[in-house]
């Protein structure tokens, strides 16, 4: 049987890699549905598919001129593309929505019918909420002056407090250190407090997180600050601790995208706290809408300039599109400034949304300072200041350092076993990289004979010790890919005596879960390390050790758990981690390696996000032109959400 003479400029843009194999069956799939159907819309058809693979929600058709003359499509293309449009005849698999078509167009936005579905879900949920109104709780400038005392104006964490103590949706975005964690406990103290003074009963709080690393560092951070909050005991004790991430607070079903709390089925909570909500894409971010109950708050944080999710949507960045100049109304401001004292006139705006009066953005950094290169460097990227990113890297700081490229072995062995650390300028701790937890490995190995608690500690002081240091990059194949770093790494530290990789699995050696399992209790992005330990009869054996501090520590508080290589699913080696997998976590030292050529991948955000992960050393790996090629790249995913959520 001869090809489908329709489906010939699809396997030529396969051929050139502008389309995948999986984008071309899918446009197979729809030629067999309408023979009628012109071939320039089994083209827009199998493009719409590789964008959603790109992060998109839609393909904007008004835009496909643009488009299709940045990425060089063949002139030819390009005319039958632009003939069909202007003729405004559909395909019988294109429908308007109310069809159970599997594409829908509305205005100028193609859709997959499951994003279609999924975007006006989660927009009409959010304006639902948007639309509650909600009287000023009593006692309430009471409590913000206690909590926040003495603060001056604006205080941007005491007016979040307060717009999400009166609002049923509220979202709180700020960079690395700007107390998004701090705030959202002072929020809980505030309405725990609240709701015990009108003598209810506390609210039903719930804390989730898309990680299991994500989750375990908000489970600390809050621990740590409880104790110092300023209220009532009473409060104090109906302010849970415990974060889930969310797959386990929805209830995941393995191996389907099914959950067991739905609109049938909601969530019994008050309130849902989700942290690090630049990584929930909009099938999880409908999914939770969904089980929430109609009268439950929603308060998402999360830093807007971060990588967006995974699979498709941007949905932090959507809602945080108006974020930086404030846009509140004058009755906003008029009442906030009744509350809490606080001047946001500066930050009023004639056009002002409904949405933007729920969207509170934090702007002073606690962990970088004035003086911090991190925190400036990270400003530079952001801004898309080339200047001002060349200066900070021309010469050393104590903070970062910048590595123009491994030119070779020894450069990478610098890197790897320490950290890069004669690239920095002096201070008084030097840095380190993978040697310093491959030593304490065996220098602090319990003698033999001593108990389970004494491995216990040493497993935990070795999994402390592997997180202080972190080496990243952009990519997962080639040299300067998680593949090639990884056999490159694995071989240095095997010259250096430090592990033994003649098997797969050897001591030291760290990995990565990359999918959930639900029967052992560990997440995605959870880190383990592979340890020798005593077994039962005497025999040592290779057990992985993970954190077990986060919602899968166990009823005996243990701080780690062992599992048998064995048994464990999917995962990777970790001397090297994306850029991607990284959100969620913090590290004390970081070092970015980007690759020698540059790419499409390489944007302002996968760099922001790189160099936020550092706490007090940066080094950044890479040739200047693709570092300013990558500052200059933004990453614009289409949607309609944001205009399906102002619409009128």
């Amino acid at each position: 049987m001869p090809p489908d003479q329709r489906l010939i400029p699809l396997f030529a843009a396969e051929e050139q890699q502008r389309l995948r194999a999986l984008d071309v069956a899918f446009a197979r799939f729809l030629a067999e549905l309408d023979a009628q159907a012109d071939g320039a819309w089994l083209l827009l058809a199998a493009l719409l598919s590789r964008r959603v693979a790109d992060g998109h929600l839609c393909l904007d058709l008004s835009l496909w001129q643009p488009l299709a003359e940045e990425q060089a499509w063949p002139a030819p293309w390009r005319e039958a593309v632009a003939n069909v449009l202007d003729e405004q005849r559909v395909p019988a698999w294109i429908g308007a929505g109310s069809d159970a078509t599997p594409l829908v167009l509305e205005g100028t936005r193609l859709y997959l019918r499951r994003y279609w579905n999924h975007e006006r879900q989660v927009a009409e949920a959010i304006r639902a909420r948007l639309a509650q109104a909600h009287a000023a709780p009593a006692h309430l400038r009471e409590q913000l002056a206690r909590l926040f005392p003495g603060e001056a104006s604006p205080d941007w964490p005491r007016i979040a407090c307060a717009l999400a103590a009166r609002g049923a949706f509220t979202v709180i975005t700020g960079g690395p250190g700007t107390g998004k964690t701090t705030t959202v406990v002072r929020l809980l103290g505030l309405l725990q407090t609240l709701r015990l003074r009108a003598g209810e009963r506390p609210l039903r709080i719930r804390l989730a997180a898309p990680t299991g690393k994500a989750a375990a560092r908000l489970q600390a951070s809050i621990q740590g600050q409880l104790a110092r909050l300023d209220v009532d005991e009473a409060a104090r004790a109906a302010i849970p601790a415990q974060v889930d991430t969310l797959h386990r607070l929805l209830g995941a079903r393995p191996d389907t995208r099914r959950f067991r709390h739905g609109a049938a089925h909601p969530l019994p909570l008050d309130v849902l706290v989700i942290d690090e909500a630049s990584m929930v894409d909009l099938e999880m971010m409908s999914a939770v809408l969904a089980a929430l109950p109609p009268s439950a708050r929603l308060v998402l944080l999360g830093d807007k300039d971060q990588l967006s999710s995974v699979e498709a949507g941007a949905v932090l960045g959507d809602l945080c599109r108006r974020a930086e100049a404030g846009h509140y109304s004058q009755d906003t401001a008029a009442w906030l400034h009744g509350v809490s004292g606080d001047d946001v006139g500066a930050w009023t705006a004639a056009d002002a949304q409904a949405l933007d009066q729920q969207v509170v953005m934090l702007r002073h950094s606690h962990r970088f300072g004035a003086d911090s290169g991190i925190g400036r460097l990270a400003q530079a990227v952001n801004a898309g200041d080339m200047s001002a990113l060349r200066a900070l890297l021309a010469a050393p700081r104590t903070d970062i350092a910048w590595m123009a490229h491994a030119a070779g072995q020894a450069d990478l062995a610098e890197l790897v076993l320490h950290g890069g650390g004669e690239r920095f300028a002096a201070d008084d701790q030097a840095p380190q990289g993978y040697r310093h937890y491959l030593e304490l490995l065996r220098r602090e190995r319990p003698a033999t004979g001593a108990g389970e608690a004494a491995h216990e500690d040493w497993a935990h002081c070795v999994l402390d010790a592997f997180g202080r240091f972190q080496l990243l990059c952009a990519l997962r194949r080639g040299d300067y890919g998680t593949e090639g770093l990884n056999r490159q790494i694995e071989d240095i530290l095997g010259r250096a005596r430090l592990i033994d990789p003649v098997h797969v699995w050897y001591e030291g050696r760290p990995v990565l879960v990359t999918r959930n399992d639900y029967n052992l209790g560990l997440m995605n992005g959870d880190v383990g390390v592979a340890l020798t330990m005593p077994g039962e009869d005497g025999v040592p054996r290779l057990r992985v050790a993970f954190a077990a501090a986060g919602p899968s520590e166990g009823p005996d508080g243990a701080r780690v758990r062992f599992v048998l290589p064995s048994r464990l699913g999917e995962l990777e080696t970790v001397y090297a981690m994306t850029v991607h997998k990284s959100q969620g976590s913090e590290f004390d030292s970081t070092a970015l390696v980007l690759p020698a050529q540059d790419s499409g991948i390489l944007t302002r955000e996968l760099l922001y996000t790189g160099i936020t992960r550092a706490r007090r050393r940066f080094m950044l790996v890479g040739g200047e032109r693709v570092v300013e090629l990558a500052a200059q790249r933004l990453t614009l995913r289409h949607s309609g959400l944001r205009e399906r959520l102002v619409a009128q």
